[in-house]
């Protein structure tokens, strides 16, 4: 029988995978002077699994007869973990609520479709039986897109798992055909099995699939060479009310408004993507990322910003203010490279420069290519980041953060653990306004956290890079275990996103709208733009069968 992988019920991942900081000799002071809580003390008991209480599955007679007709037995699971784990995704809003045992409306039964046709008629038993369908690929939403609404109907996820094929490769023209539910990890092992990757490494990427990725216009790691999810998705099938729409892979085309624009970022409210057309590339020879070291954060995004305007084209591209640097010096282990870089030694040759230390900010770049092409590139940067007062140390740092680029999940239910939400705002601005929109959202969140009378800290980091502005992506931590929790949280993270539409941000960059960004979408696309939407959604879904809630 084929496994689908699943997130264990109550947090990121997989069980017996933690974060630990005994090997990190300064990570448990860093929480302790900015947060205020003491991580080596005991954590809190975590959720009993025997204790949650979910409601029976709310299914018409016969319906679930009518699902095991379509999957078959064994696909169809109405018990009461696999329930759980689908109830939601991995926002702290989500966590906080299973921990808590406020579950909420908890789909009825979790499905697994084996390829288009079943999801065809599944699609018809929703439509028939006046159900409501809510896709799911690797939980990793955290934006609220996998809630279920509090409805008396029959609600059923349907886990994309076992359509997690590469189908084939169009090595003329650069193009994969793929099932959308396939995990990215999975995805890559394929692709790079025959020579090519597709370069999509969101921070996600263990956990969340090409569906996933197309449905909430997900961005990776390495979007400044590949290209956001938008950019590298040609064509695809999505699975409607009205049958299927099948969108060939075309390098361009005029038809009209954009009907691929409309289904990415659509988060399952036009149907269900089953496959897609997208661009990929031959492995590069040569992947280096370097370490740079800024006077301060400014001298970073102004070095950045003129690193999109020159001929190189780097993979990445990231800046971390002061504070995070501090973070990611903190997280290192003793012999690690980056909490080295704050050896006396460095530290002279900063203070020789007029540098303030605590104002110093990490930038990594990243190449990718042949090696004369890579020399080339570093040659460009180098002569850039030089005039932006930068100071190179090599490719420790840029080694260490691929080796942890995906465990701040890990990190969050470590903090959770111990009554310390925490969690991300990631915006998009013009290079015009990064600096304003950094320094106002920093104030405002810190701001936010002293009306609620609860000490945090907040971060922020560059994390990708466009012709016309970039990404900055913010943390923030809260000390607050009360069971005003969720109440300070929503505080701070509308404080955070309130200062976006303040100062020429997006809500989102990559992360979708879902539940918990929706009161600030006509800010962003304006009052039309969200009248547009909402007639897209019911003229396609006028029964509201698809993700209603999403």
């Amino acid at each position: 029988m084929e496994v689908v992988k699943h997130q264990k019920w109550w947090g990121w991942g997989e069980d017996g995978i933690e974060f630990t900081y005994e090997d990190k000799p300064k990570f448990a002071d860093f929480v302790l002077t900015n947060v205020g809580v003491d991580v080596t003390a005991a954590a809190f008991a975590r959720p009993d699994f025997e204790a949650v209480q979910v409601a029976a599955p709310q299914l018409k007679p016969g319906f679930r007869k009518v699902l095991v007709g379509i999957v078959g037995e064994d696909w169809v699971a109405t018990d009461k973990e696999t329930r759980l784990v689908h109830a939601c995704g991995r926002g702290v809003v989500d966590l906080i609520r299973l921990r808590r045992g406020e579950l909420g409306r908890v789909p009825d039964v979790v499905v697994y479709p084996a390829d288009e046709a079943e999801i065809v008629a599944l699609m018809e038993a929703v439509v028939k039986t006046d159900a409501v369908l809510i896709p799911y690929g690797g939980g990793s939403n955290i934006v609220g897109a996998l809630t279920a609404p509090r409805t008396l109907r029959t609600v059923i996820s349907v886990d994309m798992g076992r359509l997690n094929q590469v189908m084939e490769i169009d090595p003329t023209s650069g193009l994969a055909r793929i099932q959308a539910g396939v995990l990215g990890p999975d995805l890559e092992e394929q692709l790079n099995a025959q020579g090519w990757t597709m370069g999509h490494f969101p921070d996600s990427f263990i956990w969340s699939t090409l569906g996933g990725w197309i449905a909430t216009r997900s961005s990776g790691m390495q979007s400044d060479k590949y290209g956001d999810i938008a950019d590298m998705t040609r064509g695809l099938r999505l699975v409607t009310p009205e049958g299927v729409m099948v969108l060939r892979p075309l390098p361009s085309t005029a038809s009209g408004p954009s009907v691929r624009e409309m289904v990415l970022g659509s988060e399952g409210r036009l149907g269900i993507i089953t496959e897609a057309w997208m661009n990929v590339h031959r492995r590069p020879a040569v992947r280096t990322i370097q370490g740079y070291f800024f006077a301060t954060y400014n001298d970073g995004l102004a070095a950045m910003a003129a690193i999109a305007a020159s001929d190189a084209a780097p993979s990445i591209t990231r800046v971390m203010d002061a504070a995070e640097t501090a973070f990611s010096i903190a997280n290192g282990k003793k012999s690690s490279t980056v909490t080295g870089l704050a050896n006396k030694a460095v530290q002279r040759l900063m203070t020789m420069k007029g540098w303030r230390l605590d104002e110093v900010a990490l930038g990594l770049v990243g190449f990718e290519g042949t090696r004369r092409h890579v020399a080339y590139e570093k040659g460009l940067v180098d002569a850039i980041i030089s005039r932006h007062r930068g100071l190179g140390v090599g490719t420790s740092p840029g080694a260490l953060y691929d080796q942890k680029k995906y465990d701040v999940p890990y990190i969050r239910d470590f903090l959770l653990d111990r009554g310390i939400p925490a969690d991300v705002s990631e915006t998009a601005t013009p290079w015009q306004y990064t600096t304003q929109l950094h320094d106002a959202t920093v104030a405002a969140a810190y701001r936010a956290m002293a009306e609620a009378g609860v000490q945090g800290f907040v971060m922020c980091h560059l994390s990708h890079s466009y012709h016309s502005g970039a990404c900055q992506y913010f943390t923030f931590a809260l000390n607050d275990s009360s069971d005003r929790m969720l109440e300070t949280y929503r505080r701070v993270k509308g404080a955070i996103q309130q200062s976006f539409m303040d100062n020429h941000g997006t809500v989102s960059h990559h992360h979708g709208g879902g539940s918990e960004q929706v009161r600030w979408l006509g800010e962003d696309i304006s009052a039309v733009g969200v009248s547009f939407q909402a007639k897209l959604f019911s003229g396609v879904d006028p029964g509201g069968w698809l993700n209603p809630a999403g």
